[in-house]
């Protein structure tokens, strides 16, 4: 029993599943429930590179994976890796961009800077703000530090702004007594009396708008819009991960010994494979594959010692989906 998103408290596992940009399964590990999820990351990556002798890796992953030991033993291994970063640490690394520029940001704007490998490590001691220019990352120069990319996007701006709201709004409510609720964000408790945190709403405000990525892949290697587009093929990470739950059913797993479950999970992965190649080639959805597919019986009947053979006709989707794979001669 670990931790879980959803509070439960019966036994469960922790799954990593390694899939490459277009979202297809490439390996995949469990390991026992109540380890952390920032220790899982590098050992799925280890295990896929000796898997097939493979040297040079980029590795993108959110933000939940950021730990600094992680990126330290990435870049040590040799692999390039783009992650998400924490908008709490925006206003260190774009300290010199505010002091010089102010708060106020373009639709679409991009910041190439640097940020510290190390949280204990002041932003001053890697980035000095009294200079206009941005630094350019340079692994040779700047050891105690990573690339980082910042983009702001005014639409994304509304919606933190419009959360940031809410959430002032929860906080003023519990102040007040009007709600009762755990200790919300923006809520500060100080010998029993709850008051607003003004400081940190404002710092909130401040860099609504702006999403980060750290990477150590330096910009001549690959300039900052290819940085991002990389992290935003995530989604393709999160649609596997979903198709493997809802429509493959990964879980609840009713096993109780390792092999047991790495032979359900080995199960899941092959189906992941082939429903990912379906819908590649289809370009459909694996539901509207399946409910196009299911109702098509061919049956054998025997009558009299004759075999009479009957079918339902092809629908026209039936016959895109065959065409598409190659299967009409068969």
């Amino acid at each position: 029993v670990g931790y879980s998103k959803e509070r439960r408290v019966d036994p469960q596992i922790i799954v990593g599943l390694l899939v490459d940009r277009a979202g297809f399964p490439l390996e995949i590990g469990c390991w026992e429930g109540n380890k952390a999820e920032t220790t899982t990351m590098l050992p799925i990556i280890r295990q896929f590179q000796a898997r097939h002798s493979i040297q040079a890796m980029v590795v993108v992953a959110d933000a939940g994976m950021l730990s600094a030991g992680n990126l330290k033993d990435l870049h040590e291994a040799g692999l390039r890796f783009i992650v998400g970063s924490r908008a709490t640490k925006a206003p260190a690394d774009l300290a010199s961009h505010f002091r010089w520029h102010g708060d106020a940001f373009t639709d679409a704007q991009v910041i190439d800077t640097i940020t510290p490998r190390v949280a204990t490590t002041t932003a001053r001691g890697v980035n000095d703000e009294k200079k206009r220019a941005e630094p350019v990352w340079d692994p040779a120069v700047h050891e105690r530090s990573w690339r980082a990319v910042w983009a702001y996007s005014a639409k994304r701006a509304a919606r933190d702004a419009k959360t940031l709201t809410l959430q002032e709004n929860r906080a003023k409510a519990v102040i007040a007594r009007e709600k009762a609720a755990r200790t919300p964000r923006f809520v500060t408790v100080k010998n029993g009396s709850r008051s607003l945190d003004e400081t940190s709403l404002a710092r909130a405000r401040r860099v609504v708008g702006l999403k980060g990525y750290v990477t150590n892949i330096p910009a001549t290697v690959m300039p900052a819009g290819e940085v991002i587009a990389s992290y935003h093929e995530l989604w393709h990470v999160e649609a596997s991960f979903r198709m493997s739950k809802s429509d493959l059913r990964a879980r609840p797993i009713f096993h109780h010994t390792r092999d047991a479950i790495e032979a359900h999970l080995t199960i899941v992965f092959a189906a992941l494979a082939v429903a990912r190649y379906l819908q590649d080639t289809t370009g459909m959805s694996i539901k509207k594959i399946v409910n196009t597919l299911r109702p098509l019986q061919h049956v054998t009947v025997r009558i009299a010692g004759h075999e009479h053979l009957a079918h339902d006709p092809l629908t026209p989707t039936a016959e895109t989906i065959l065409d598409a794979l190659d299967l009409r001669a068969q």
